[in-house]
């Protein structure tokens, strides 16, 4: 099996979700060797926007971590959310949306795919954050080896 690519698409805002994230997944890293992409991995004077974008080409995986904040970036919307779905439509990668915080996510295009935590419930709402984020992994996983 070829390295999978997962590229994360989150609000600044969220980044200690976004850390969270990382940290579960570094146990994906041993069983399938996944690359995981997200901005904070950009160098000083590279170019952001083109880093991103030449991210989300490559990426097999996108996941997006939902909350407010991401739902209120233009940026996000307009370039990240759009090119995701886009190319989820063509087949060429998968978009994973993940709500972690309480927000009005049942819009379209996320509404359009399935969700986790189940039902939709944000990661935060749970009584142990752990139980959310390991459901969360498990569908990360079992969708990599799909």
């Amino acid at each position: 099996m070829s390295q999978p690519k997962i590229f994360i698409s989150y609000s600044h805002k969220d980044e200690v979700h976004k850390d969270e994230l990382q940290s579960w997944l570094k146990s994906l890293q041993y069983s399938f060797e996944i690359n995981v992409w997200e901005d904070r991995q950009i160098q000083i004077g590279d170019d952001w926007s083109e880093e991103i974008s030449k991210a989300m080409e490559t990426a097999e995986f996108i996941i997006l971590l939902i909350s407010k904040d991401f739902l209120a970036s233009d940026f996000i919307q307009d370039v990240e959310v759009k090119r995701a779905f886009e190319r989820h439509k063509k087949g060429e990668a998968v978009v994973m949306p993940v709500i972690i915080r309480p927000c009005y996510w049942q819009q379209k295009p996320i509404s359009d795919v399935q969700v986790v935590p189940k039902d939709g419930k944000p990661v935060t709402t749970f009584d142990d954050s752990d139980e959310a984020w390991l459901e969360v992994l498990q569908k990360i996983k079992k969708r990599i080896e799909k």
